[in-house]
């Protein structure tokens, strides 16, 4: 069966309606079941090698030279990557979120990025707040030993407050703001630790070669 974008739209918004929302010490949300089976199955055998870290971690941007994204050049090499950003650039998908989750994504522009965490990996507390106006983290690996592994969460004094759930298809949603405070603690990590990181920014984004649709604002 072919992996199209009215499927993850579909299974999108079925999963925002039945999401699990709390409010401190930010408003968060937890969601299941977010792409179709055969989608989610076609994301974690995508053949994109895992960085090396070379013992430096605590920041994405310290690896910048080997992130992988769902860019133009590989819409075109994978069906499922061109599935998923469709889907998140349809009027039905961004629409049916900037109501649900209370966001403005008009003017903005859809960056998706394919992250593999691997023993060694943490992130500092940071906001997302700047030129993000969505965070969608979303849970690929299926292996039983990360069921440890969701996102940290922080209060505005960045004390640890709790952690997501990670689970295959699962994922927290926030919009950011001046206290979002999220990493990853250290811990280990067996294999590697999948995820897709769904973002909405705003046209200060400088990196626009990862912007699959660089040319297209969302509702314009």
């Amino acid at each position: 069966m072919a992996i199209t974008a009215e499927a993850i739209t579909h299974s999108m918004r079925s999963s925002m309606e039945a999401s699990k929302s709390g409010d401190h010490p930010y408003r968060h949300w937890f969601l299941s079941r977010c792409l179709p089976d055969d989608a989610i199955e076609a994301t974690m055998t995508l053949p994109f090698a895992a960085p090396e870290l070379g013992g430096v971690s605590g920041k994405r941007e310290l690896h910048n030279k080997t992130r992988t994204y769902f860019d133009a050049e590989n819409m075109n090499r994978f069906p499922v990557c061109k599935a998923v950003n469709d889907a998140f650039q349809s009027p039905d998908l961004t629409r049916a979120i900037a109501t649900y989750f209370g966001t403005d994504l008009n003017g903005s522009y859809l960056r998706v990025e394919y992250a593999q965490d691997i023993d060694g990996f943490w992130l500092e507390p940071h906001t997302d707040l700047g030129v993000k106006v969505f965070t969608m983290l979303l849970y690929v690996s299926n292996d039983p030993s990360h069921s440890n592994l969701g996102t940290d969460i922080y209060d505005a004094d960045k004390k640890h407050f709790g952690r997501s759930p990670f689970q295959s298809n699962g994922a927290m949603v926030f919009i950011p703001g001046d206290n979002t405070y999220h990493g990853f603690e250290p811990r280990k990590i067996e294999g590697i630790r999948k995820s897709i990181i769904i973002n909405y920014v705003t046209d200060e984004w400088r990196a626009r070669e990862q912007l699959p649709f660089a040319d297209q604002p969302i509702g314009h």
